[in-house]
């Protein structure tokens, strides 16, 4: 038997992300691990209210932003009061995709990562 754990986003700027992630989703550290010699940084962000977690990993050594492709990829967020986030995220000024005749948004992290938001069904 399978369950899901965990996704991963590897981020340039650890702090950044740690901050945005709890401005924008109030996402929490609920653990991490850092190297012995301090290459790198992993910090699990979780929700409260489900086990899956969010893994930032942060490399030392890494210096440029990372490639993230074709960005064929996402999570997704479901929220309680859409109208109340859409505010949110369009103050913080991370949306960057929407799709009215879904009722769907999607919001862009520090990284160039998106984070898709649905309503509560």
């Amino acid at each position: 038997m399978f369950r899901f754990n965990h996704f991963n986003f590897n981020v340039l700027a650890l702090d950044r992300s740690l901050k945005f992630y709890d401005q924008a989703l109030g996402l929490k550290p609920v653990r991490e691990k850092n190297a012995a010699d301090g290459s790198f940084r992993l910090v699990f962000l979780g929700d409260g209210g489900t086990d899956f977690q969010l893994e930032l990993t942060w490399m030392a050594d890494r210096k440029e932003p990372y490639d993230l492709g074709e960005q064929e990829f996402h999570l997704a967020f479901q929220t309680d009061d859409m109208a109340a986030s859409h505010e949110k995220h369009a103050a913080m000024g991370c949306i960057c995709f929407e799709n009215p005749a879904m009722g769907i948004y999607f919001i862009q992290d520090p990284d160039g990562y998106w984070i898709e938001i649905i309503p509560k069904k």
